[in-house]
């Protein structure tokens, strides 16, 4: 575990150095912003199309295999692009096509290195690991985009890339030595099961998904809490730069503020033993909160107080879905039932920005925030009372009850 933490975050810092450098490479050859959201669309684009396929190829087939090989894939596109601004013959039409083919493979790689970190620790252990792996991958984002600026600066666009291909491969070396935990659930349950891979089927999996209160309760609090509230960059952004009347370093402190947060929150996510849809349920809820008063901050010093918190809920919020969204489902389905959730999550990234922005523009960034914290909190709140009255009563015996009149 410890091998695979120091791998994923040396692939993460890879991943989120190529992203900020991505972005500026579209702006330096389009000159466009409406370019550079296109491409993060169009390498969304596959999670919303084919993310289920991709589950059911991890449900099917070995699953270090998988990983080392999507892994590696992932690293030959990344010098394929290197050496392709090197020669500088990479134009929007690639790039675009680069970004896409990177979108299919992460369909096959996130369920497939997800699930084989569980793999390494005991059956009791996964909510920590889950909460682990959410603390690498926040320091991962804090160094790659550090990284990106002085690579850059220093070697030029093309070893960015490059690097990120070391990084990748990196990981692909690290996995052939990995070696399941004792007591461990272990990619073999379908097997124990008396499943084969001819019933592995997407539809199964979209099926059982359908069928489980907790996982559409999970996606019901999860959607709520995307659109209404955590795209922070932007709500925050335009309240520090606007009713504030603060600047770019100003909102450099709030993202700093937000990372730091986020790091908190994975330890103390990593600490949670039961994770369940009700703690998320209660934190999200606690962050829409938190998100009205930050919207009421009369003060940028405020506002920073608020900041922490509300990045704290968030990340443990999140540890615990992930750690219920991979424990919940039986070992052979988990592969499907991640492939669903990345469709619906892409669904909930690319439609949750547009409607806050549109939120704002009606009703300012204050408005927005203010408006959105009570919507969660409001949802959520009338999700746990409608779940109340519909939950079945107790049955209770004809023995009991002659018992009782006695």
């Amino acid at each position: 575990m410890r091998w695979w933490s120091v791998a994923n975050f040396v692939s993460n810092a890879g991943t989120w150095m190529q992203l900020t450098v991505q972005n500026l490479l579209v702006l330096q050859i389009t000159g466009s912003a409406a370019a550079t959201g296109l491409s993060m669309s169009v390498q969304a684009a596959p999670a919303l199309l084919i993310s289920v396929f991709g589950g059911a190829a991890v449900d099917r087939w070995p699953r270090r295999t998988t990983a080392a090989v999507s892994q590696a894939l992932l690293g030959t596109v990344a010098f394929v692009t290197a050496l392709m601004v090197a020669l500088d013959r990479l134009d929007v039409t690639s790039l675009m096509v680069l970004a896409a083919v990177t979108g299919v493979i992460a369909t096959v790689d996130g369920p497939a290195c997800s699930l084989l970190g569980n793999d390494l620790v005991p059956r009791e252990d996964v909510p920590s690991a889950i909460g682990v792996g959410a603390l690498v991958h926040q320091a991962g984002r804090l160094t790659g985009a550090a990284l990106a600026g002085v690579t850059v600066g220093f070697l030029g666009t093309a070893a960015a890339y490059a690097a990120n291909g070391v990084s990748f491969l990196f990981v692909a070396s690290v996995i052939p030595f990995l070696r399941p935990a004792r007591g461990a659930i272990g990619h073999r349950a379908a097997a124990e099961d008396g499943v084969t891979r001819e019933t592995m089927s997407v539809r199964e999996g979209l099926a059982f998904f359908a069928r489980r209160p907790r996982l559409l309760a999970l996606a019901g609090v999860t959607g709520v809490s995307a659109v209404f509230g955590r795209n922070y960059q932007l709500t925050l952004a335009v309240l520090v730069t606007g009713p504030l009347a603060g600047g770019a370093g100003s909102f450099g402190t709030v993202s700093t503020v937000l990372a730091a947060g986020g790091i908190v929150g994975a330890v103390l996510g990593a600490r949670l033993r039961r994770p369940s849809v009700r703690v998320v349920g209660a934190l999200a809820a606690a962050g829409g909160l938190l998100q009205v008063v930050a919207g009421m901050s009369p003060s940028l010093a405020v506002l920073l107080v608020m900041v922490l918190p509300m990045a704290v809920v968030e990340s443990v919020s999140d540890t615990a879905g992930t750690a219920v969204l991979q424990t919940d489902p039986p070992a052979r389905m988990r592969g499907r039932v991640l492939g669903v959730w990345g469709s619906i999550g892409t669904v909930w990234s690319l439609g949750g920005p547009p409607a806050l922005g549109l939120l704002m523009e009606l009703a300012g960034a204050r408005g927005a925030l203010i408006m959105g914290g009570l919507v969660i909190a409001a949802a959520i709140g009338a999700g746990h009372l409608l779940r109340g009255r519909l939950a079945p009563a107790p049955r209770v015996s004809p023995v009991a009850n002659l018992e009782t009149a006695a």
